[in-house]
Order: C-alpha cells, then structure tokens, then sequence
C-alpha cells in the first residue's frame, strides 16, 4: 500500500485525535483510516497508537513519526505547488536548437531580443547538429528546436512563426561559362549545387508549381551557408534562402534565375513538446518571436 497515503492518515488521526474525527477530515471511513495506521505500523515494525474505546493515545515512538511523517508531507506539498507555479510562471532554462543558417541570422536577432526583454528566462542557444528525426531535440534537453520543412510528427507540437522565402541563384560568371537558365527544364543541362536534405526542388506556386528533381548535382552539403560560397565561386545553381544570398544579390554577385516561376517561400517551424499544457516560458517565447517577425520582416530581392 502507498507509503505516503498511510502516512497522511496517520498525521491526520495524530492531529484530530480520533480514527472517525480524522476519516471525517479525509472524506474516508474510520474503518479504512484504522486499517491504514495499522498497515503503516506493519512496515514500520512498532505501535505508533494505543487504541481505547474513548481515545487514540500515540506511543513514544508515534509522536516522533508524527513529527517526521507531518515534516515530510509538508515538503512535498510545498515543492508540488512550487514546481506547478514554475510552469506557469515566464522564468527558468530555455534549452533552443536551430541550423546553423538560421540561427547565424534573423532568428538569432529575434532570440537575442527575447533574451533581453525577459530576463527570469535563461537561454541556451545552440546552432546545428539537429537530427532528421524531429522528435530527437527532446532527448538532447531540448524545449524548442527550429525546422524549415513540413512536418508530420504526433510526438511533437509545432507552430509557423514566420515564412522564409527562397531564390533560384548563380553568380554572373557561371552564367557567362554555361549559359542562361530560361525554363525549368534547363536545369538539367546545368550543375546544381544540392543540400542533401532538399533533392527536390519545387518552381512556381499553387497548383502551377512543379517538382524537379536535381539530377545534374556537382556539388551538395548539409549546409546552406556552404552551397552559399560555392555558388559565388561560380560552380552551379543553388536554391538558397534570400536571407543568406541577400547581399550577394543586391551586389549583382549572385543573379536570379527563372523569376517568372520563382521558388515558393518555405515556413520556419518553431516545434516543441507533445504536452498539451505547454510551459508558460515555451508559449511566451513562441508569442514573442511571431510578433517579433511580424515587424521585422525578412528582407527580400524584388524580380
């Protein structure tokens, strides 16, 4: 029988002073709370109780586990109610994971502010080595973890907090060596630079679009930043975030390829657990950064 169940019974008939006055305390049965003394004096191997027709006396050895018995279920009745005001209060460990990309960027800024303006909420920041299982940031101490793909995953919870769009790119000199990209179909012609989660690159939007599965691939990474600078150095097409070839575009380094069927923006997920009472800081911190977002939009190439 539960431990702590037999010793709130006992801390009960100790106060009172009766079995039925503290089954009455208990919405319980005197029978019951009898049983429950008598069980705990079982485990415990002594009298807690002398028992007569008119009153319940405690032994030397129940006053002192009244006393520790009443001590013990006080401070687990204190720490419960703490740690239920914790998660509902804005404070304690934030644990955040992102790719790199993102994190080196606006979402960087957007963390970094929220840092700032709430100062009871520690983060931990960390940028790369997420897992392709969405689920996995949750067993690395993870709260939240950022994606950039569609998710269909019941073992998590995720919200859209900003779109992010991207472009079809090369620098001057690759096009100067192998040509124009006039029509989607060209791209077969042209060495692609891949990230190796993105073999697939979609065109156009709405029912208009259409897939395209990079077949011609001279250079690929798991990173964006890496297909970046190679696309700079001329070595092929990429499909990047605007965010990351911005400057390279508005210098004329990197040229937009097909912007009559450009790349549809993609949505940065912030994903978290599957518990649907989600932790005042988590819901804080996903309010503050869709606002934050929301007025301060991520700059963008004009075709």
């Amino acid at each position: 029988m539960d431990r702590l169940l037999l010793m709130r019974s006992f801390v009960t008939v100790a106060n009172i002073g009766s079995f039925n006055g503290a089954a009455k305390a208990l919405s319980s049965s005197g029978s019951l709370v009898s049983r429950h003394v008598a069980e705990l004096e079982r485990q415990i191997g002594v009298r807690l109780v002398n028992r007569t027709a008119r009153s319940v006396n405690l032994t030397e050895q129940g006053l002192r586990y009244a006393e520790f018995a009443s001590r013990i279920l006080k401070e687990i009745e204190a720490e419960d109610s703490s740690i239920a005001h914790l998660h509902d209060r804005a404070e304690g460990a934030l644990n955040i994971i992102c790719p790199k990309w993102i994190g080196s960027y606006d979402l960087g800024d957007a963390i970094a502010a929220f840092s700032a303006a709430h100062a009871k909420i520690h983060v931990r920041f960390e940028l790369g080595g997420l897992s392709d299982r969405t689920y996995d940031f949750i067993d690395g101490g993870f709260d939240v973890a950022f994606h950039t793909r569609d998710l269909r995953d019941s073992s998590v919870r995720l919200r859209k907090i900003a779109s992010l769009p991207f472009v079809l790119c090369a620098s001057k000199k690759y096009i100067d060596r192998c040509g124009p990209v006039s029509h989607p179909n060209d791209l077969t012609a042209h060495d692609c630079l891949v990230h190796v989660n993105d073999p697939v690159w979609r065109l156009g939007h709405g029912p208009a679009s259409t897939l395209h599965k990079v077949r011609n691939v001279a250079f690929s990474s798991n990173s964006y930043i890496a297909l970046q600078k190679a696309a700079v150095h001329g070595r092929g097409v990429a499909m990047l975030p605007q965010r990351l070839a911005y400057d390279e575009l508005v210098s004329g380094a990197l040229r937009v390829l097909l912007p009559h069927v450009a790349a549809p923006d993609r949505p940065l997920y912030a994903i978290y657990g599957p518990d649907r009472n989600t932790p005042r800081k988590i819901a804080v911190f996903l309010e503050f950064l869709t606002e934050w977002f929301t007025e301060n939009p991520i700059p963008t190439i004009g075709y």
